[in-house]
């Protein structure tokens, strides 16, 4: 089976806010086969930054657009995924954005063959099944503490049995104000329903206030603190771990696998959340799935966007009984749902489990969220040299 095209979509909400919001626009990959296949994948990336590492013109050996890279390669097994993405790696070695930008191709791959040997993904990384998960509803803290109360008891509402809140004011105002967000979010959760408290590295290289953060936060009963710091301050997270009352969560800001291994082997965090729309797709996510299992650590996914990069992160860890976590994004976004026929869900026990279908195991419909298409015509002395399909 031989790539014949990579096709890029650009979609985007038509007002895209200044919060830490990933769901307001999305960057798609789809490669189609000469057996007339195709896979699709997600980015969580700049969408127009994405775009043109696939069409940019060739700098030197080391920096070739991924398009041309692609094109003609062959895939009848996952080596061949895995060859492709060390020759990605080679070909683009000097391209920063790489990561980021490839994983929707290598997402795709992985789609585009399980429809090929019509096996889930999840089969093709040599699980035998898959256990289900616990979603937490993830979403953004209010303004103020009795926002994020209410916020808290809405995500009751609509079932979940877990719920992180995150970012938004969070380390911008003082001690007792951080504290005080906390603790509504436990008063609108109750005292069931697991709450997890994402700071949004506001605290940088200061482990000291992340630590006199985590004792405040502790009698709310919080399962995790994730990322306090900077996502490169390894040896603030070592210290942090080792002293922390709560458990320490990190790991979606790594865009290579050498990031991961970092902060599991000096940063000592508990919970490692890895994002494949980051770190370069399913292939390279797969080797930290197996290093937080070597280092006692239990993997997490990261995901903020559709339910495309939701369903490849879920295949990466489908068959690890003890990640038994699940991120599920509650923006509320058009964005989240529109690019699929049928969505995930949260069951009424408040798990997740993929649907058994070949591939991602869900049907990809880009017309469905066809309002939301932006156009993108990248031109060099009046030339294209790079333009988004329809969708």
């Amino acid at each position: 089976m031989k790539i014949e095209s990579i096709d890029l979509f650009y979609f985007a909400l038509p007002k895209v806010r200044d919060i830490a919001d990933g769901s307001q626009d999305s960057f798609v990959v789809r490669v189609r086969s000469d057996t007339g296949l195709e896979g699709f994948g997600e980015s969580d990336s700049s969408p127009l930054v994405a775009f043109a590492c696939y069409c940019t013109p060739t700098s030197h050996s080391n920096i070739v657009p991924l398009q041309q890279i692609l094109a003609g390669q062959t895939v009848d097994s996952p080596d061949d995924i895995r060859r492709i993405y060390d020759h990605a790696r080679r070909r683009a070695l000097d391209m920063a954005h790489l990561p980021h930008a490839y994983a929707a191709a290598d997402i795709a791959l992985w789609d585009l063959l399980g429809k090929h040997l019509d096996q889930p993904i999840y089969r093709l990384l040599g699980y035998d099944r898959q256990h289900a998960k616990r979603a937490y509803g993830s979403y953004l803290f209010g303004d103020t503490p009795d926002e994020t109360r209410d916020r808290a008891a809405v995500a009751v509402r609509d079932g979940f049995t877990a719920v992180k809140f995150g970012w938004g004011p969070m380390g911008k105002v003082d001690e007792e104000f951080d504290i005080d967000l906390v603790r509504q979010a436990r008063a609108g959760l109750g005292g069931d329903v697991a709450l997890m408290v994402d700071a949004g590295t506001p605290w940088q290289y200061d482990d000291d206030t992340a630590l006199q953060r985590a004792r405040g936060f502790e009698p709310f009963g919080v399962t995790w603190l994730e990322e306090p710091l900077a996502p490169d301050a390894v040896a603030a997270y070592g210290r942090l771990s080792s002293a922390s009352p709560i458990p320490v969560a990190a790991g979606e800001g790594c865009d290579t696998v050498r990031a991961a291994e970092d902060l599991l082997e000096h940063g000592g965090v508990h919970f490692l959340q890895i994002d494949s729309g980051r770190i370069g797709g399913i292939t390279p996510t797969m080797h930290t799935v197996r290093l937080a299992a070597q280092h006692g650590a239990t993997f997490v996914n990261h995901t903020f966007k559709s339910h495309i990069l939701l369903a490849a992160m879920m295949h990466t860890f489908a068959g690890e009984q003890q990640a038994s976590w699940l991120e599920y994004c509650g923006s509320g976004s058009p964005l989240i749902e529109a690019m699929v026929d049928t969505p995930i869900k949260v069951d009424s026990a408040g798990f997740v489990s993929l649907p058994e279908g070949p591939g991602l195991g869900i049907k990809v419909n880009l017309r469905r969220a066809g309002e939301f298409a932006r156009h993108i015509d990248i031109r060099i002395d009046r030339k294209s040299i790079g333009t988004t399909a329809d969708p």
